[in-house]
């Protein structure tokens, strides 16, 4: 009997590992296309300079188009929906429309501001609160990407 306990013990283990891994990749996966490639950024930057300077009438075009964008965040403690107003090419405003997460709203209430100081969705995480800052985050970059301009 104890011999099979052991198996048992190994073959949860070696699942509960898989798991873990599986999530790791997926969550490192994820990070890492929400992620922008600072080269192109700076590449497109020094381009549009060059092009506003060579061209005088030519205007660059914004990083966003205006308006109110929703975005949503989730993982497994729950989800977050949040509404974020773009003018003049900056984000004016960000609210927290649905909150559904694990924990209490009142841990992550001053990331809208931070949001409006950054200028970006990145944010500090908060101890105690990191699933929901997480969730956070992606519903403010998903607005953010809907906002995106994408005349070119």
């Amino acid at each position: 009997m104890k011999k099979m306990d052991k198996k048992w013990v190994i073959l949860c283990s070696t699942a509960i590992a898989a798991v873990y891994t599986a999530g790791f990749v997926t969550t490192e996966s994820q990070a890492n296309i929400n992620q922008p490639n600072q080269h192109e950024e700076n590449s497109f930057q020094t381009n549009s300079s060059t092009l506003n300077n060579s061209a005088g009438s030519i205007k660059a075009n914004s990083l966003y188009q205006d308006g109110i964008y929703t975005g949503t965040g989730m993982n497994r403690r729950g989800s977050i929906e949040v509404q974020v107003t773009i003018n003049n090419d900056k984000i004016t405003d960000v609210e927290i429309s649905d909150f559904a997460m694990h924990y209490s709203e009142s841990d992550v209430v001053g990331l809208p501001d931070e949001v409006l100081q950054n200028q970006s969705a990145e944010v500090q995480n908060v101890s105690g609160a990191t699933y929901s800052t997480e969730a956070f985050h992606d519903a403010i970059q998903d607005a953010l990407d809907q906002a995106q301009n994408v005349e070119g």
